[in-house]
């Protein structure tokens, strides 16, 4: 899995959040997206790495602006009662 961390500028409330995460949910296959007004982030979890000029051309079509786009290897955390 990878996590795709995006610097967004323009955010600055609850529904600007909503409005790109809804946004990139309907453009690409995520398993998990957020994003934060206040850090200027959006960070995304997806099977494969995401088209980086298209991810910029969706949160640019929101009338936000994408800055910065870096992807990471994600391994999820979780609790578990059995160790391995």
């Amino acid at each position: 899995m990878i996590k795709t961390t995006v610097e967004v500028k323009g955010m600055m409330c609850g529904m600007c959040e909503s409005h790109i995460n809804d946004a990139i949910r309907k453009v690409f296959d995520v398993k998990k997206v957020s994003s934060s007004h206040r850090k200027g982030i959006t960070e995304i979890i997806s099977n494969e790495a995401l088209d980086e000029d298209k991810l910029k051309a969706t949160i640019d079509q929101t009338g936000y602006t994408a800055l910065s786009i870096k992807n990471e290897p994600y391994e999820k955390k979780g609790f578990s009662l059995f160790k391995r």
